[in-house]
């Protein structure tokens, strides 16, 4: 059949121009004129050369001039895995749970169980294997989740964009797949990607498309009827990819577009993560017609010793506001927020800093809190997160891949794997300067029903105090601690070098913590996930507050689970009590300290503590202070999430 070609004309300025469906193609063949293996287009080839050499050049001055430097230690989670998962070979990380025993036994699993886990009001598909979010957006009335997606199997494979819609974010209507790999530009899988709203209303998304070759390129696509609310057809730019790996980078370390940007010259700009030798670095391209991209001299960012960046994001934060910006947003009261993905450890980091728009590169506030080496967006299983602007309540919203901490012959059990996160706000900590905000999205309220709240709880040293709400599988929780003041003043030094991941977790007793509570545990205490803060003092009278969650002893199927323990320092100032809020949805924890200044998402499989038999606590377990406890527990009733009714008119 005859397929139109989009011009850049028809992508800039005509909004009402519905170019035709592409036709998937019967088994796969190659289309004629399509570059051998291997190979690339020689105009696009020809278009990035000088520039790819001018980069090399940069590379290596950045190389010789930055120190080589590790990532941040202070929490580590534990030692690394001894073997790889599916999709190390294709190129990407490892999108798939990690060993934890590193016997792969199995838990005798009933149904029950494996039922149990499944979340209420949380966001994944009916069935299969769900890994990044791609390109969130907001469209006529329907906030739009596109997802890394195995139709055919609970495991990673076979990579197509499945494509779910809300009102609220919180209850979703499952849609027909956006795109599959049928192009040679994307056959081994439609990756990673992000939207672009333009001034006049069209949606343009580039994705990562791994070739026949296995090649990773950017492609363009773009809805085939923006006045289709549900955006439910996708058009694939036939004179894909847009662009390719620029000379000096590896066919298989250039990944995941960023939503684009408009620059200091009026042309939009997008970036791409990628690796020279061991330095992660963000490259740069610019266009004007979306179409036709060239790459700029020099790079965003890099930071030797980090590895490869994936899914990178790149936005703005306002430093005094309590909104959101645009992508474009840049100027006075700005600061600029640089997030990737690190392939060699599968943490997201983020660090704040200055953008210059006349030479496209970006700063670090504070060289010690570099992206890859400083702060982190969450301190549990968090990663591929991905933010998009809400142009209708005016805020930054961030989605993040939570993946299972089983074993993947039980995700092949119970014929499913991983979560979207809670979509949270994304604020600067003007109180910090150093810090973002992350807090789950206002929309989540709706869902509290019954709530109890207990006021001023003592709870003195070795103390457990259970709080009698009935089952405690779906919750939201809101906590507040007020430590002894006098007893903290007269201490003189307590566990000046704790660490949440090397400690022993909420049974390891210091002076001044753990306190907190446990969730999803059982009436016995068999099984139990505390989340909780440590307070360690130096000699020179300067605090420094801990906030974790210790998955040791979550489960009893302890050959079959993650049992590590999560966690890393907060900030806690001087006008601030420490304060946490938790929602608890079954398989899966989120905790937030101090507004969002520190998050720890989990992935807890208890074997006891389910259904009517999960409970909460407060608990207190240092030696040498008391704590007050004031809490606040909300039921939570589960979110409407089905496939959308296509056949009804």
């Amino acid at each position: 059949m005859d397929t139109h070609h989009a011009t850049s004309h028809d992508l800039l300025h005509d909004e009402t121009y519905v170019p035709l469906l592409y036709s998937p193609l019967p088994d796969h063949p190659v289309p004629a004129g399509a570059p051998a293996l291997g190979q690339r287009r020689p105009l696009k080839v020809f278009a990035v050369t000088l520039a790819s050499l001018m980069f090399l050049a940069s590379m290596v001055a950045l190389v010789i001039h930055q120190s080589p430097q590790t990532p941040e230690t202070v929490d580590n989670d534990g030692p690394s895995m001894e073997w790889e998962g599916r999709g190390v070979a294709q190129g990407v990380s490892e999108k798939s749970f990690l060993g934890f025993s590193g016997r792969r036994l199995s838990y005798n699993w009933t149904t029950a169980m494996f039922a149990w886990q499944r979340t209420a009001f949380h966001f994944q598909p009916e069935k299969n294997w769900m890994n990044d979010p791609d390109g969130p957006l907001f469209h006529m009335g329907w906030y739009h989740l596109f997802y890394q997606y195995n139709p055919d199997s609970a495991v990673w494979g076979n990579i197509t964009w499945g494509h779910a819609v809300s009102r609220d974010m919180i209850h979703w209507l499952y849609l027909p797949l956006a795109m599959v790999p049928d192009r040679w530009f994307d056959l081994n899988g439609v990756w990673t990607g992000s939207a672009t709203i333009l001034p006049n209303g069209q949606i343009i998304m580039l994705y990562t498309g791994d070739t026949n070759d296995s090649v990773q390129v950017q492609n363009l696509a773009y809805p085939a009827n923006l006045s289709d609310p549900l955006l439910l057809h996708w058009i694939k730019y036939e004179n894909n990819p847009v662009m390719v790996p620029p000379a000096g980078i590896a066919s298989d370390d250039f990944r995941d577009p960023t939503t684009m940007w408009v620059g200091a010259d009026g042309n939009w700009r997008v970036a791409v993560g990628s690796l020279v030798n061991t330095t992660g670095i963000v490259l740069v391209f610019q266009t004007t017609n979306f179409t036709d991209f060239e790459q700029l001299d020099g790079v965003l960012h890099g930071v030797p010793g980090t590895g490869m960046w994936e899914c990178v994001d790149f936005y703005p934060v306002s430093i005094n506001g309590v909104y959101g910006l645009d992508t474009s947003a840049h100027g006075p009261g700005i600061k600029h927020v640089l997030k990737a993905s690190m392939d060699d450890n599968r943490h997201d980091y983020y660090a704040l800093g200055e953008y210059d728009p006349m030479t496209d590169t970006w700063t670090p506030d504070d060289p010690e809190l570099d992206v890859g080496i400083g702060l982190r967006l969450d301190y549990g299983k968090y990663y591929a997160s991905k933010t998009f602007y809400d142009q209708v309540k005016k805020r930054r919203i961030l989605y993040g891949w939570i993946s299972e901490g089983d074993i993947e012959s039980d995700d092949l059990k119970k014929g499913w794997a991983s979560l979207q996160s809670m979509p949270r706000t994304v604020l600067h900590d003007n109180k910090t300067g150093t810090h973002l905000l992350l807090w789950p999205i206002e929309e989540v309220e709706s869902l509290r029903t019954n709530s109890t709240e207990f006021e001023d709880v003592l709870l003195e040293p070795g103390s457990v105090v259970p709080l009698d709400i009935g089952s405690a599988s779906q919750l939201d929780i809101v906590a507040e601690f007020e430590v002894d003041n006098e007893t903290l003043e007269a201490m003189v030094e307590a566990d000046v070098i704790y660490n949440c991941s090397t400690s022993a977790g909420a049974a390891g007793r210091g002076a001044l913590g753990p306190f907190g509570i446990l969730v999803l545990a059982d009436d016995t205490l068999s099984e139990l996930t505390p989340i909780y803060f440590y307070i360690a003092k130096d000699t020179d009278g300067s605090y420094k507050t801990f906030f974790c969650t210790d998955l040791s002893r979550s489960s009893l199927a302890v050959d079959d689970v993650d049992q590590r323990i999560y966690g890393s320092i907060v900030p806690v100032l001087d006008d601030e009590k420490p304060t946490m809020r938790v929602l608890v949805d079954h398989s899966i924890v989120e905790g937030f300290s101090q507004g969002g200044r520190s998050c720890i998402t989990t992935r807890v499989y208890p074997t006891e503590a389910i259904y009517g038999a999960a409970r909460l606590f407060l608990f207190n377990n240092a030696t040498g202070v008391n704590v007050t406890a004031s809490i606040k527990i909300w039921e939570m009733a589960s979110a409407d999430i089905h496939p959308y009714p296509l056949d009804q008119p």
